[in-house]
């Protein structure tokens, strides 16, 4: 393996860790604020408890979204040193005001969160939660909006400083408002909706399953199960959304999709497949006929411009995109299936009484994990050969004077580090749930 690839690996590696902290505080975020506000308008010292409960998970993963999220930061400099002279003046704005409206809006305010419970009165702790929840979600809009300039760039111009290019704003609202933000905003942010909403479902089910914690977890279902099948279904939405977008703006990232490879022919789209790149077809696939043209244009007779458009040389790497994004839609629909079969139990009244729902509940946590993780790889690996779209080539922009045997050195100690913090994370985590709530009620004594 030569030094790009090492660099392309460890970044790889630095963001997947760091992107699994992220989705989880924002869905927690809206749900701590769901819990309080029942607790405030209820009184009953079961949301309390549980307000309590989740805020101490997370602090946890704030914590682990912190110490991997400043490596990453580290890597641009050190690894991508031509890629941060290009970008520095855009990604600088968008960072500092992540840094400035959300990083310290949501750390400020986790202090009060956690530790405020007898010190403040309790709206005063109630707008803190809102506030930490407030920051969560400016943190994801900053990073979206760097990112999706990377995609589809606007608000700049190109200046040369010595020899070496950069780009410059000109326009800093175009910049912020470019062609993807808001699509892939709203795709984001509804899957960390998700991933807090069954990580919340998943520890329910857990003690449902071992007859403890039976009121905590009634109700814990009660408030996240209208989360996890809201957003479920927002993402279908926000998705279709992303997708026209992305026909429109990298229309060779939505041919590769789709294993679409005519150059301007009607679309079909693959339930599931191999992508034969030798022989440019899709093998082993079932499909259905021109749907995807009918998703973009709707009409199944339209034309989508395939990847036999573009040079050779300027294609995505297509079978890892096309499996990456098709696993994406598979676990999303079976997320929106196991929701809305959750839901019709949870208003049978029959769901803790369904053991074998449950135990998939349990481990629905891994489900928005997942997606998210290769939601990011196909529309991040769908952009190359192109760091910057049609700007910047990701060959053109690492830091060659950093040596394979320094690349392998970090990439071993990252990924020691990584794997340590993952199990204390793991630990701590356990450790958490299998102490439970505080002295929330059972379902017995409320009665009683």
């Amino acid at each position: 393996m030569d030094a790009f690839f090492l660099s392309r690996l460890q970044f790889a590696l630095t963001i997947g860790f760091h992107y699994i902290f992220p989705p989880l505080s924002i869905g927690l975020g809206i749900l701590l604020v769901l819990m309080e506000a029942r607790y405030i308008k209820t009184k009953d010292v079961v949301y309390l408890d549980m307000t309590k409960f989740w805020a101490k998970i997370f602090a946890l993963i704030f914590a682990l979204g912190v110490a991997s999220g400043i490596v990453m930061e580290f890597q641009f400099g050190t690894n991508w040193s031509i890629y941060s002279r290009f970008v520095g003046d855009v990604f600088g704005s968008a960072l500092a005001a992540e840094g400035i409206f959300a990083f310290f809006l949501e750390s400020g305010f986790l202090a009060i969160l956690l530790f405020g419970w007898n010190r403040v009165k309790p709206k005063l702790h109630f707008f803190a939660t809102c506030m930490v929840a407030l920051g969560a979600h400016f943190s994801a809009v900053w990073i979206i909006v760097a990112n999706s300039w990377q995609q589809t760039p606007a608000g700049h111009h190109i200046v040369q400083a010595g020899g070496i290019a950069r780009a410059e704003i000109v326009d800093f609202w175009n910049l912020a408002f470019n062609p993807s933000t808001l699509d892939r905003l709203s795709h984001t942010l509804a899957g960390a909706w998700q991933a807090g909403a069954f990580f919340v479902l998943s520890v329910a089910a857990y003690y449902s399953l071992r007859k403890k914690h039976d009121r905590f977890s009634a109700v814990a279902v009660k408030i996240a199960l209208p989360i996890a099948v809201f957003s479920s279904l927002l993402q279908l939405f926000t998705g279709h959304q992303s997708a026209q977008g992305v026909a429109e703006t990298q229309p060779a990232k939505l041919a590769a999709f789709e294993g679409h490879y005519e150059a301007c022919a009607p679309a079909d789209m693959y339930l599931f497949g191999w992508v034969d790149e030798k022989e440019e077809k899709v093998r082993f696939g079932v499909k259905i006929p021109g749907l995807l043209s009918w998703m973009v244009h709707g009409s199944c007779s339209s034309p989508l411009a395939g990847l036999k458009a573009f040079a050779p040389q300027d294609r995505p790497p297509v079978n890892i995109v096309f499996q990456t994004y098709h696993l994406m839609v598979i676990i999303g629909m079976g997320l929106i299936a196991l929701s809305l079969a959750a839901l019709f139990f949870h208003l049978r009244g029959t769901l803790r009484t369904k053991n074998w729902l449950l135990w998939i509940l349990v481990f629905s946590v891994l489900g928005p994990q997942l997606a998210n993780q290769v939601g990011w790889a196909s529309a991040e690996i769908g952009r190359q050969p192109w760091i910057v779209y049609q700007l910047l080539r990701t060959s053109d922009a690492w830091s060659p004077n950093v040596s394979t045997g320094e690349l392998y050195f970090s990439l071993v100690l990252f990924s020691i580090i990584y794997a340590l913090l993952l199990a204390l994370f793991l630990f701590l985590l356990m450790d958490k749930i299998q102490k439970g709530p505080g002295n929330a009620p059972s379902l017995e004594e409320h009665r009683a």
